[in-house]
């Protein structure tokens, strides 16, 4: 395919350079973007009378059948085209002649594809949004059924307090509802149109940008050229935001490796979710978790590599900007499939409640309660600490819980203990004393449900809603 720059050139350009060089094997993604962009931008050409309505008319028609030609593969993209949009041109000029040159009357190459790109990566968001609706809301449903199942909480790794399995899926719930607001927060700044842009100067064809990006559904026009053409902030928010995204599922994913391990045992996952060993027989591996929890180093990868690409470019366009794509493509596919992988395996686990009421009734979890028993009572806190911390020491002496230790022994200790001490550290009602806003109580962790429900109501709906 001959090159559309080719006539300041005496020579062929080399074969290894052309493959160096040739973006078409990723970008070609984006060919439904880049008709649609060139059916606007030849739109608004002819109703400024650049070039003539006719001609307008005539390519938009051609590349409306361009474009349904590869949606249903009668026509295949040439991987030897430089470009998607190159090739794109080409084929339109193969069908119109002189008529379909006439399409890039007023545009590059750089305001083309930052318009693109935008397009596309405006088109991935709502579905990520959905997916995350769907594994909310099934956070949501999950915690309903859990609300009363006491578990330990953690810090450092060690029991600390009782929560409930519901309060803390709830937490995760909470992380996937801000990656749904940053998403949108993306969108809103990525949703101006380069286009007309030009190289970096605009031109002096009297374009009518905003009537082109109105076609286009976007909500306004970048304000400068230079900007407009070398900016690829919007690739770098995503892919900042959908790092996020995988941190958040990766922490799940390592705590739903801890939970399925023997030394928990607090779950179990489905057999479809789960693969084996190759020696030794009795293995049940949660490579689904491991695996999102590995893509996550790969989606921050992508992250730092646009980061790095950009930090020491001059303005305006340069040609390293070619690998915003790959790293960009690379995040949105990554989070998509770790998703779609993720809420089915997290959707048919078991739970195994008596395992998590048994861990929760060790590691004198009810501690802090004992303690604020004692402030009820009267006593300052830093005392009430301190007595505490010599019944737990005691208990572990004596092989006890708190909850089977003699009230002789609490007395000894501190005389304001009385019988009245067994019901106030009983796990269930140190859970359910927990009422304030945010707390694993049965009613705070149904008011959070609630809650997030309503928040998910302002993002796009997921595939279990039919939303896509």
């Amino acid at each position: 395919m001959a090159k559309m720059w080719a006539g300041r050139f005496q020579k062929e350009e080399n074969a290894q350079v052309n493959d160096f060089n040739s973006s078409i094997s990723f970008d070609q993604r984006m060919y439904r973007d880049d008709i649609d962009g060139s059916i606007a931008h030849a739109t608004m050409l002819g109703e400024q009378g650049i070039i003539a309505p006719e001609e307008a008319a005539e390519i938009c028609r051609e590349l409306g059948v361009i474009r349904t030609d590869l949606d249903e593969g009668r026509l295949e993209i040439d991987p030897a085209a430089e470009d998607i949009h190159m090739f794109i041109e080409a084929e339109l000029t193969a069908r119109l002649g002189d008529t379909g040159k006439r399409l890039h009357t007023a545009r590059s190459r750089n305001d083309q594809v930052a318009l693109d790109i935008r397009t596309n990566l405006r088109g991935e968001i709502p579905q990520i949004q959905g997916l995350l609706r769907d594994l909310t809301e099934l956070l949501c449903r999950l915690a309903g059924e859990h609300t009363r199942t006491v578990m330990p909480g953690y810090t450092h790794l060690q029991r600390a307090q009782p929560i409930t399995f519901g309060h803390h899926l709830m937490a995760y719930a909470q992380m996937f509802l801000r990656d749904c607001g940053r998403l949108s927060d993306c969108l809103k700044r990525m949703n101006i149109s380069p286009l007309g842009s030009g190289a970096l100067a605009g031109t002096t064809y009297p374009l009518n940008r905003e009537r082109a990006a109105g076609l286009l559904g976007y909500d306004g026009v970048t304000q400068n050229s230079l900007d407009g053409v070398s900016d690829r902030d919007f690739c770098i928010e995503l892919s900042s935001d959908l790092s996020i995204l995988m941190m958040h599922l990766s922490r799940f994913s390592e705590e739903i490796i801890l939970w399925c391990s023997w030394e928990f045992k607090f779950i179990e996952l489905d057999d479809a979710f789960a693969t084996g060993s190759s020696i030794m027989p009795q293995k049940k591996n949660p490579d689904i978790a491991e695996l999102v929890r590995g893509k996550t180093g790969r989606v921050v990868g992508d992250l730092v590599a646009l980061l790095t690409v950009m930090k020491g470019l001059p303005l305006a366009y340069n040609k390293d900007m070619q690998e915003d794509k790959e790293a960009v493509f690379d995040s949105v596919d990554t989070v998509k499939l770790c998703l779609r992988t993720f809420i089915p395996m997290l959707e048919s686990m078991t739970v195994l409640k008596e395992n998590m009421r048994a861990a929760a009734a060790k590691g004198f979890i009810n501690a802090t309660d004992c303690a604020d028993y004692l402030v009820k009572k009267g006593l300052p806190f830093r005392d009430a600490y301190k007595a505490v911390g010599q019944l737990v020491a005691l208990c572990i002496r004596r092989g006890e819980v708190l909850e089977t230790l003699p009230l002789e022994e609490y007395r000894r200790i501190c005389p304001a203990f009385a019988e009245d001490v067994y019901p106030a550290i009983d796990l269930e009602a140190c859970v359910n004393g927990r009422r304030v806003t945010g707390g694993p109580a049965e009613e705070s962790v149904r008011r959070q449900i609630e809650w997030v429900r309503q928040e998910l109501v302002q993002f796009p709906q997921g595939a279990q809603e039919g939303g896509r």
